[in-house]
């Protein structure tokens, strides 16, 4: 039976109000509300997902081929590594259902409400609170209620950099009388055999699409605007003693993991300094590998070969991707398009090609964090203002006139050379640290407002913009989803993982505004520290050569054995 009390039931009367909001039930926000649960001691938490299943872009993607371009070894938390990858680079479904396994195992399910979908969060000066609008989907909840406002102290955003599908501008899209969807929101339902596809785009995803598609339907045409620098994967199942080992001896699996993160921090010179060695070895790496695998089309070569160094774009690790483009029913075109028509794709020079589905393989609005959630912070400023020059942050995770407030993969926290979730992992004891003063503050009765201070998030973006401004990211040659039309650069980060882990394993209190009546405890701390999770090998002089021997050994497995047979084969 329902208890009453004071004429209301009890069971349910915090819907409305909750210590902790995250928005978002992927990666990040899954790490996040463990780190609260674990760290900050809080159980008083809602997770906001507008899917129907934890995941992320990991349960939105689901088109032929997807899988992840970082090595399978890296891709789990460092407190929930995953010990049976069934592959090298895993696949979208092994990744979510990892994810959901992480979400089991923690209980984490009873925190999250699925779709429901953040429309605005604005920040209360006078409640000291965030009030959070949200609208409801699904088959049920609309019944109950359509929308509803949830009151919080401390809000999250998980939403991450690629979540918000883009659509390219081009006249006629509209018009299309055949399919169109975006690989980001595939339908299966679809039936592929012998159409005639279009993709719009060549970047990764494209080329996971394109050899998967080939397979079955009569023509492939890729629309490419630039071409891409392509490297070898060596992608390969992982064998059964394999997987044994490294789920019953541990010592073999943190020594893997330790050496994939070493290889990979080695490698980071390759994506974002154009004028080192690295960068000019992957240019004959994939020069190599492309004129190898699309030995039957050398008018292709040209056109395949870009003109920017290595890692103003995403580098794309693909084992099948140029073999696809050489078969007979993959035709790439390079003229721009003029419009989209009813029966397919027209050029510039009026040449009309039609097709039965084009798909926009044309990535994510990644540089408009956290759109289409409108944002007001202190005195009802919008994020807009705050960013209006782009996005910024301090340390990607906490923002100017956003009290209380945190992100997870926000601006200038992207990485091209190494995996996402050693960042993340960062990022959440960092802002469990600082909700973690907030939901003791609260216990005691007290109000706690944290924001950084202006100069402070200031100065810490025009270091990193100092060093964004020399690095590959910044070409002037290429365009990327990485920056703006303008060249400012607002997803990635500059440097290694390693760096970041330590700036981050620490907060000094001084860089923060601290108010409210539980102030001066935490003003007295002046700095607390957090400690990282060091997975790369102690440096000591016992490991140091084995460290470095086994980067060089796994890099060059990795960048400079695949060519080397490449090249002996065409001798």
């Amino acid at each position: 039976m329902t208890r009453f009390q004071a004429g209301r039931p009890v069971g349910n009367q915090d819907y409305t109000s909750s210590t902790v909001v995250i928005i978002g039930a992927g990666i990040s926000g899954l790490c996040m509300a463990i780190d609260i649960i674990k760290r900050s001691q809080c159980r008083n938490l809602v997770i906001l997902e507008k899917g129907s299943q934890v995941g992320g872009t990991w349960n939105d993607n689901r088109y032929p081929g997807c899988a992840c371009d970082v090595w399978s070894t890296l891709y789990s938390f460092s407190f929930e590594q995953k010990t049976d990858w069934t592959r090298e680079h895993p696949g979208q479904e092994e990744i979510r259902d990892y994810l959901i396994h992480v979400a089991e195992k923690y209980g984490l399910y009873k925190y999250i409400r699925f779709n429901t979908t953040v429309q605005e969060a604005r920040w209360d000066d006078k409640e000291l609170k965030w009030k959070v609008s949200v609208a409801t989907s699904g088959a049920k909840e609309p019944q109950f209620h359509e929308s509803y406002d949830i009151t919080t102290d401390f809000l999250v955003s998980a939403v991450g950099q690629l979540n918000v599908p883009s659509f390219p501008s081009i006249p006629g899209l509209d018009d299309f009388t055949g399919k169109l969807m975006h690989s980001a929101r595939w339908d299966w339902t679809y039936d592929f055999a012998g159409k005639r596809v279009a993709i719009i785009g060549n970047g990764a995803t494209c080329a996971q699409i394109v050899p998967e598609l080939a397979k079955s339907v009569s023509q492939v045409t890729v629309y490419q605007r630039t071409p891409n620098w392509v490297i070898p994967r060596y992608d390969t199942s992982v064998s059964f003693i394999q997987r044994f080992l490294l789920s019953y001896v541990p010592p073999i699996r943190w020594c893997k993991r330790a050496l994939m993160m070493q290889a990979r921090e080695f490698s980071h010179d390759a994506i974002a300094k154009a004028d080192s060695a690295m960068s000019g070895y992957i240019r004959k790496i994939a020069i190599a590998t492309m004129k190898s695998q699309v030995c039957d089309k050398p008018e292709l070569w040209d056109k395949l070969t870009p003109e920017y160094s290595p890692g103003c774009k995403r580098l794309i690790p693909s084992d099948d991707f140029y073999p696809a483009l050489n078969k007979k029913n993959v035709h790439l075109e390079t003229r721009p398009i003029q419009r989209i028509a009813e029966s397919g794709i027209e050029t510039v020079d009026g040449d009309l090609q039609e097709y039965d589905l084009i798909v926009a393989a044309t990535g994510f609005r990644s540089v408009e964090f956290m759109h289409p959630i409108q944002v007001y912070g202190r005195n009802g400023r919008p994020v807009s203002d705050v960013w209006k020059d782009g996005a910024a942050a301090y340390y990607g995770v906490t923002v100017e006139d956003l009290p209380n407030f945190g992100m997870l993969y926000g601006p200038n926290t992207n990485l091209g050379h190494n995996s996402i979730i050693l960042m993340i992992e960062a990022q959440s004891r960092y802002l469990s640290t600082l909700i973690g003063e907030v939901v003791r503050a609260k216990a005691r009765s007290d109000s706690l407002v944290l924001q950084p201070r202006p100069d402070v998030v200031a100065a810490f973006n025009d270091r990193l913009q100092e060093q964004l401004e020399t690095s590959s990211f910044a070409d002037p040659h290429c365009h990327s989803w990485y920056k703006l039309e303008n060249g400012r650069i607002t997803n990635n980060w500059p440097g290694r993982v390693v760096p970041y882990q330590k700036d981050l394993s620490r907060v000094r209190w001084e860089d923060y505004v601290v108010e409210g009546t539980g102030k001066s405890l935490v003003e007295r701390k002046k700095t607390t520290n957090i400690g990282r999770v060091q997975e790369e090998l102690p440096v000591r002089s016992s490991t140091l050569v084995l460290g470095a021997l086994g980067a060089a050994l796994a890099v060059g497995g990795y960048y400079m054995n695949g060519p080397q047979a490449l090249l002996q084969r065409r001798r």
